[in-house]
Formats: C-alpha cells, structure tokens, sequence
C-alpha cells in the first residue's frame, strides 16, 4: 500500500483536535513558532560572531531559552495539528543574517537587535494573552506558556538595555527599522 510508506506525522486523530478547528488558535501556535525560530536564529547568528567575546556567555544563555521556546512551539504545532508557516526557510535566513549581522557591528549593536526583537515580541505576546483571556479555562496551557515565554523576553529585552545598547550608533533608527521587519514578519506568518 502506498499510504503505509507515508511517516506519521501527528499522533492518532482521538488524541488532538481536529485541522482548523480554532483558526484563532493556530494562528497563535503558527506565528509564535514562526518567531522562536527567528529567535532561534538570531542568537545563532550573534553566537556565530560574538560567541568567544566577553558578550558570547551572555549570548548563549539567551539562545538556550530560546531553543526551549521553539521545542515547544515545535511539540503544539504537532499536539494541535497547526499548519507551519511557509516562511520558515526564509526566517531561517533572515534571522541568522540579522543576529550576524548587528553582531559584527559589535556587542552593543548585538543587544540593540536584541532589544528591538524583543519589545516587539512583549507586545505581541500580551496581545496573545489578552486575547486568549477571554476564555481562561479553554486556554489555559497556552496561557501559561505564553506567559511565561513573554517574561523571558522581557528578561532578554532588558538585559539588552543593561548591555549599552543604547549606546549604539544611530539606536533610534536601527531599532526603528528592526521592529518593522518583525511587525512585518508576524502579520505575514499568521496567514502564511
């Protein structure tokens, strides 16, 4: 039979929820796994570039929530049966090449990209988790992991600002246009 040549990619049907069941749900679990991933990346980039200065521990230590982060954004997309984006190649790119690129612009430059990222990604999560609000009981899993997910970007974003990141050449505007790349990107891997 050709069907038994096919990999099982999710569990039994009885187990999950069927496809688009909640589109408002996998959008959620579609761009937040979308947006670990460019995290993901961009550390890996900074990493790629930074990791044996006196910024790379720093660096590291970011990363791996970051990894934690996408694992179970990768284990949701599986348990709710949610489309990835079909972005993900080119965020896969664009992310390391961010994270590498600021990151050759020196340590500050690193955290400054740092900071952009994730002040946009503290204000989508908080949209998330109003949303999600208005039925706690239902919702409550991704409540929490969103919850928690959002403080460690906080902790990111202001770790950034401890690091000088202020400090970086025209910030303004290089974290002005950092921002508009990632507003851009979630409102494109929500439907994508």
């Amino acid at each position: 039979m050709l069907r038994a040549n096919i990999p099982k990619v999710f569990p039994a049907r009885s187990n999950v929820r069927s496809l688009n069941s909640d589109p408002q749900i996998d959008s959620i679990i579609r761009v937040d796994h979308a947006g670990e991933l460019g995290a993901d990346r961009i550390y890996a980039g900074q990493i790629a570039v930074l990791g044996k200065s006196s910024s790379g521990k720093l660096i590291q230590h970011m990363w791996e929530q970051e990894k934690e982060h996408k694992a179970k954004f990768e284990e949701l997309i599986c348990k709710y049966r949610v489309r990835p984006t079909a972005m993900i190649p080119v965020w896969n790119i664009a992310g390391f090449v961010l994270g590498a690129g600021s990151a050759l612009l020196g340590p500050k430059a690193a955290m400054a990209c740092t900071v952009a990222v994730e002040s946009v990604i503290v204000d989508h999560y908080n949209d998330q988790l109003r949303t999600l609000m208005s039925d706690p009981e239902k919702n409550k899993e991704l409540l929490d992991i969103i919850q928690k997910f959002r403080d460690d970007e906080q902790e990111h974003h202001d770790t950034g600002l401890e690091q000088g990141a202020e400090q970086t050449p025209f910030y303004t505007a290089f974290t002005e246009v950092i921002k508009l790349g990632c507003k851009v990107a979630i409102n494109i891997s929500k439907v994508i």
